[in-house]
């Protein structure tokens, strides 16, 4: 029985990694016939490019041990207390307090959230966490401050956070209406 469920992850991740192989093929015909199509575009594009897989390069592997440390050292059981279904508002106010503290591009935190999500973190706090990562940022806050004056960044702050918590409640309804119905159980 053990061995059937590892021929079928198996099967599952190549199928997922012909799959990504295919969606990137076409990007790239996309970005050629685009290139061939505007030349003048050419090297602005090609440099950004560049510029964003070093990035890339200098930033994922450093993340990618941070992840192998947590998936690791940080039991499940610890995840599902604190993220997990029963976590209630605790959940809510770590994933957020999880999203706003770091700084970096956000694809870093697609990786976290994917071993938060198999280490049994509820979907909705998963959500909220993603969400706050890429719009409730301590450094952001402060430039809102400086510019814009504090009832816009309260404001905004609130409203911010009020419909992330929502849109993860939200997701998560809808996800399980999709488990209902047959659909993917884990996305990850």
């Amino acid at each position: 029985m053990k061995n059937q469920l590892k021929q079928k992850d198996e099967r599952k991740a190549k199928k997922g990694m012909v799959r990504d192989l295919i969606i990137l093929g076409i990007i790239l015909a996309v970005m050629v016939v685009l290139l061939i199509e505007f030349p003048d575009k050419r090297e602005p594009v090609i440099d950004t490019s560049w510029d964003f897989f070093l990035e890339m390069i200098m930033i994922l592997p450093a993340v990618m041990v941070l992840l192998g440390l947590f998936a690791v050292f940080v039991p499940n059981e610890t995840v599902v207390r604190y993220l997990g279904k029963t976590s209630g508002l605790k959940g809510i106010f770590l994933a957020i307090l999880l999203g706003a503290l770091p700084t970096g591009p956000l694809y870093v935190a697609f990786p976290m959230a994917a071993v938060l999500l198999k280490k049994g973190a509820r979907i909705s706090n998963i959500i909220i966490f993603l969400s706050a990562w890429a719009c409730i940022k301590i450094p952001q806050e402060m430039v809102e401050l400086q510019f814009l004056g504090i009832e816009f960044m309260v404001m905004r702050l609130i409203l911010t956070v009020i419909f992330v918590v929502i849109m993860g409640f939200i997701i998560e309804w809808i996800m399980k209406l999709d488990d209902e119905k047959g659909g993917v159980k884990n996305a990850v």
